[in-house]
């Protein structure tokens, strides 16, 4: 039987309550969880690649069903060479939801060539968890204020 893989995307600058929410959540629909630590050239990151692979592994210490990796090009890339079907997405408000439905439509159409295209699973944001991003947590941090309310523990500065 074909395992189960999905890759998480995203900056993880740094990781929040909200992305383990969503990754915690869905362990229970895949055989392995890829954590990709991705690129994105419109960001500049305020953490360094080893710091935040170091807080995911951190955060997901024991959880033998999660890898961690990065990645600078196309996820739909990464997808296929790690024979992963699915790409997992977190959706906490409407402006997420249009961005990853042009995203989905974006990626199939770079697939569609494919008999078994890579399919996006989309997962809602737990509603006391949907507030959280790591661009606010970057800001609380700059002004020093107490972010760890919104961290894994493993995430200090």
């Amino acid at each position: 039987m074909e395992k189960k893989i999905a890759v998480f995307p995203g900056s993880f600058d740094p990781i929040t309550l909200g992305h383990y929410d969503i990754i915690i959540r869905s362990l229970n629909l895949f055989d392995k969880i890829i954590i990709v630590i991705g690129k994105n050239y419109e960001k500049k990151n305020m953490f360094s690649f080893k710091k935040r692979k170091e807080w995911i592994q951190k955060t997901f210490i024991g959880v033998s069903k999660i890898e961690i990796d990065t990645c600078q090009g196309l996820m739909i890339s990464f997808c296929k060479k790690k024979q992963a079907k699915f790409l997992l997405r977190g959706i906490r408000n409407q402006l997420d939801f249009e961005f990853e439905k042009n995203m989905y439509y974006a990626n199939r159409e770079l697939e569609k060539e494919r008999k078994n295209c890579i399919e996006t699973v989309f997962i809602l944001s737990s509603y006391s968890k949907s507030h959280i991003s790591s661009c606010i947590v970057r800001d609380i941090i700059r002004n020093g204020g107490d972010y760890t309310v919104f961290v894994p523990p493993s995430v200090r500065i």
